[in-house]
């Protein structure tokens, strides 16, 4: 293992777990107004953000190269580092849209989309990788 890459991954890991500590405090919010919804959208862009990329450096720790999120949770679900791949393939794309959409309908939906699949597929990851510190 390179030991420079296995230090990085754990230094970014606790940029990721500042930003999960945060998305963990939204999903506590019983009935989210417009604007509360629009924090647990942007918590979730940044926790899922600091994830693929912690993801990324604890792959290339242990010889992988990934080169892209796409690659990285591929690589990432191969060596189950992630139980579902699919749903991270999904948060991935929904990422990508919270970032150049806006409107209501979309928020609501997405913050459910949020609560009910991406984050536990992060608090999952958190606490494996947690773990492993």
């Amino acid at each position: 293992m390179n030991q420079g890459k296995d230090i990085r991954w754990r230094q970014r890991f606790q940029n990721f777990e500042k930003a999960y500590t945060v998305l963990d405090k939204t999903m506590k919010i019983i009935s989210p107004s417009e604007i509360e919804i629009m924090a647990v959208i942007q918590a979730f862009e940044l926790s899922f953000e600091l994830a693929w990329k912690v993801m990324k450096d604890y792959l290339e720790s242990e010889g992988f190269d990934p080169k892209s999120p796409r690659e990285t949770i591929k690589h990432a679900f191969q060596v189950k580092l992630v139980e579902d791949g699919h749903v991270w393939m999904d948060a991935l794309k929904d990422r990508n849209l919270t970032v150049h959409t806006y409107d209501e309908a979309f928020a609501k939906e997405m913050g459910l989309k949020i609560k009910n699949n991406y984050y536990p597929a992060i608090k999952c990851l958190y606490v494996k990788m947690k773990e492993w510190l």
